[in-house]
């Protein structure tokens, strides 16, 4: 296992909740860490497995977005992307991180280059799995903002695997229990106010002013990015990559994780085990 523990830190005015991993012994330490960020309804405990690999070759950091799992939230809370965007910006600050790699899915692909855009002094690189390409005169994000708030509410009640089935229906056993067990974590406020500003922010604007590299990775399954969007995210973003995994919907490493992990060949520096 490469799970080294569950931290806080104060960061950007709120305490932000990250779980570490990583190779130990020195390995590594040649190498970018690696910053995760989430999608809109999943804790940091969920992307656990995919920590436990990265953190085999990397010293890597799963973030609890705020409003999510055991990171800050509350009625008072600004959930806006620019206020997510300078979470990962600060959190880095906070932890000494003088370069690093962000990579994040869906939510946490907006994120991250929304983040970017502002050049932060150490960011070396950018993932972007999935990000939705909704915006202003876009075509909406293809989930509906029930399908989120109705599953909290019930495991805000208590839910088990059988009622999670409904709503993830191709999932495994221990992945059901693990979103039911921390679904009720997630604030409706945050979750409402996120999806709001998948259609009210466009992070195609952002794009001209990321500096580093970027790496766009889609789901061959599921309408999220097209080939149209690709297009014009590379237009913008000149030398962007980008490459497509197969036989996976959005939820890229719960569909394919072995070809998850493929897609990113060298782009971090060294490559993840098979």
């Amino acid at each position: 296992m490469s799970f080294l523990y569950g931290a806080n830190i104060h960061a950007n005015g709120i305490r932000q909740h990250y779980l570490r991993y990583g190779p130990g012994g020195g390995a590594g330490q040649d190498l970018d860490p690696v910053i995760i960020v989430p999608g809109i309804t999943s804790p940091a405990i969920t992307w656990g497995f995919v920590g436990e690999h990265f953190g085999r070759v990397f010293d890597t950091y799963v973030l609890d977005v705020r409003g999510r799992g055991l990171s800050q939230a509350g009625d008072d809370l600004d959930y806006s992307l620019d206020a997510q965007a300078a979470d990962v910006i600060a959190l880095a600050g906070a932890l000494g991180l003088t370069r690093y790699s962000v990579v994040g899915h869906s939510m946490g692909g907006r994120i991250a280059i929304r983040a970017a855009s502002r050049a932060p002094g150490g960011l070396a690189r950018v993932v972007a799995v999935d990000p939705p390409v909704s915006g202003p005169g876009r075509r909406a994000y293809p989930a509906q903002l029930p399908w989120y708030v109705d599953s909290i509410a019930q495991a805000r009640a208590g839910m088990g695997v059988e009622e999670m089935r409904r709503f993830c229906p191709t999932w495994t056993e221990a992945q059901l229990r693990l979103r039911a067990e921390w679904l009720h974590t997630c604030d409706e406020r945050a979750i409402r106010q996120s999806f709001d500003e998948f259609h009210t922010e466009d992070v195609h604007a952002n794009l001209p002013a990321v500096a580093v590299p970027l790496l766009l990775m889609t789901a061959a399954r599921g309408d999220v990015v097209k080939d149209e969007d690709v297009a014009e995210i590379r237009r913008l973003k000149p030398g962007a990559l980008h490459v497509r995994v197969p036989d996976a919907g959005h939820m890229i490493p719960w569909d394919n994780e072995p070809g998850f992990y493929a897609a990113f060949g060298d782009f971090l520096g060294a490559r993840l085990p098979e």
